[in-house]
Parts: C-alpha cells; structure tokens; sequence
C-alpha cells in the first residue's frame, strides 16, 4: 500500500482534482484518470481530511491524501501457444515475436501473451527479476509490432543483459513504413520522450521532463505517398519510432495512436518489425546478433507499394 500527500500550490488552484492527478503528477503517471475516480469514489483521496467528488477544484493550500490499495497480482497460467524460436541455450531464448501478440500479461491480457507461451515452453526456467508478471521479459516491444524478442532464462543472464540495454550498447534495428517521401538519405532524431499531458496513454516530445532519446534512420526505398526506412535505436523509450518518425511528418502507416491518416490499407496497427537484435552473450561474452525476416503481411504490402 502507498500513500501520498500532495501540497496544493497557488498555479494549481481551480483544477479539477481528478484531471490535476492525472495530468500534473510524475509519481501518477502510470494511473488512468477512471483509476484515479474510482480512488475517489472509494474514498481513497482525501482533500484537508475529507471526502470529496471527482469534480471538487482545488484551493491554494489544500492538502491531498491519497491511499493507493495494494493489487492483488492474477495468477498466471502456463499455455501450449507455438511459439518462432530463433536461438535457445540455458540461459536465453530468442523469439520472433507474431503481430498482435502481447510481451506480459496487463489489465485486459492475462492469457495469449508471450510469457504465458514461455511459461509452457521454459516451464520454472525463467528470470523472476520482473515478478511474477513478467518472468523472463527483460526488454518487450509493442503488441502490433514483429519481430525479435530475448527472454532470460534465470537471473544471471536477466542481469547481464539488463546493464547492456541501460548503458544503449544492444544493436536494435527496426524496419518500418512511414507516411511521406525523404529527400534525405538519412538522418537522426534526438527529442526527449515523456508520458503526454494530454493523453496519459500516449508518449509525447517533452524537451522540459522527457527522458534522451535518439532514433537513427535510414532511407530503404521511396514510394510516390510512402517510404520504407530502417531505423536504429540509440535509447529504447516507449513508443520511441512510432513518437519520433510522427513528430518529423513521417508517421508509422497503420499508426492509429500517433497517425490522424485514415490508412488505406487493412492493417491490424502500425507497419513496424523489428528486425535485428544483436547483444554480449552473458555467459560467453561473444558478440551474438539475431536477424527475424519480414512477416509476410510487411513484404506483400512492400510489394503493392512498388
């Protein structure tokens, strides 16, 4: 259980107090505005030792407590799922990871994801670093995005490769298509990326509270409305493509977060593969680089667009 108490200053008075937690507060930012109501509802944030509504405004002075309750982690069950193992010894497996997929299980995916799949194939084989919601998963990439996945198979090797993704030292090579030609060949985005203050769900340029973050890219192909670019990432934050290409005029084609474009393709969300991911074997301490090909719907898109 944790508890918070907030001083309410002069600049924030007059908010609504369900918006003000959700919007303004770094220690909230994972918490959904209905999360933070139903805390309200519940009478779980106090205003100066008293109940109050989603809707109360803030005063100058006004002290904020709020109770978040403890939660009750959901048993995670083991599933036969097949899974496209690239590599696999006695401390890592290597995955190629289909479209719609997700990496953990979060509210709304407890079954069909990747650790309910290596929790079958691995069985009490993986890294209990991340808890029990996260055995093995070190690094992930989004639900609608392929391509290639290393899960660690105890602590040792969770660790190792843990310090490797935090000093940026890990090759990561996506591919991607975009909306727009390039006139450049290449190029760099260097543009901090924090939580949206709009949308809390979204990932935003924040130049003042953001966290560095830098994607290389690599014109592929020109389309006469499209392009086919390779990206490198640099830093590895959420969302880190699909926020950088968009705030460049370049957004993911099938984006539906970070693209307002209609796409004119059936797409099941943004056009994005991860490709190449090479890293220091922890025991070993040789360099090993893994390669996953395009998925079939990317290359048949390609192949229209040519």
């Amino acid at each position: 259980m944790e508890h918070f108490l907030i001083n309410v200053d002069e600049l924030d008075a007059g908010s609504r107090i369900d918006r003000y937690m959700a919007q303004e507060r770094e220690e909230l930012s994972d918490l959904s505005r209905s999360y933070l109501q139903k805390l309200i509802q519940d009478g779980n944030v106090l205003v100066n030792g008293c109940n109050i509504k989603a809707n109360y405004k803030l005063k100058k002075a006004d002290i904020i407590d709020i109770t978040l309750p403890d939660i009750k982690e959901p048993q995670i069950e083991a599933e036969n799922i097949p899974l496209d193992i690239l590599y696999e010894d006695e401390d890592i497996i290597v995955i190629n990871k289909p479209k719609g997929m997700v990496v953990h299980p979060a509210a709304g995916h407890y079954s069909g994801t990747l650790v309910n799949a290596l929790m079958y194939h691995c069985r009490d084989n993986l890294s209990g670093i991340n808890g029990v919601m996260r055995p093995g998963i070190v690094h992930r990439i989004d639900m609608n995005t392929t391509g290639v996945l290393v899960a660690c198979k105890n602590d040792f090797a969770h660790n190792a490769i843990s310090a490797q993704l935090s000093v940026h030292s890990i090759t990561r090579k996506y591919e991607a298509i975009v909306y727009n030609r390039f006139n450049e060949e290449s190029g760099t985005v260097d543009a901090p990326i924090g939580r949206s203050h709009n949308d809390r769900k979204k990932m935003a340029i924040d130049r003042d509270n953001g966290r560095r973050a830098v994607t290389h890219y690599r014109l592929l192909e020109n389309f006469s409305k499209f392009s086919h670019i390779e990206c490198q990432l640099e830093t590895g934050r959420t969302h880190q493509i699909r926020v950088h290409m968009a705030s460049i005029g370049h957004p993911l084609l099938g984006d539906d977060v970070y693209s307002n474009a209609v796409s004119p393709y059936k797409l099941q969300g943004q056009t994005l593969h991860a490709r190449v991911l090479g890293f220091i074997h922890p025991r070993t301490n040789q360099y090993i680089e893994f390669e996953a090909p395009l998925p079939e719907y990317f290359s048949h898109l390609l192949d229209i667009l040519r």
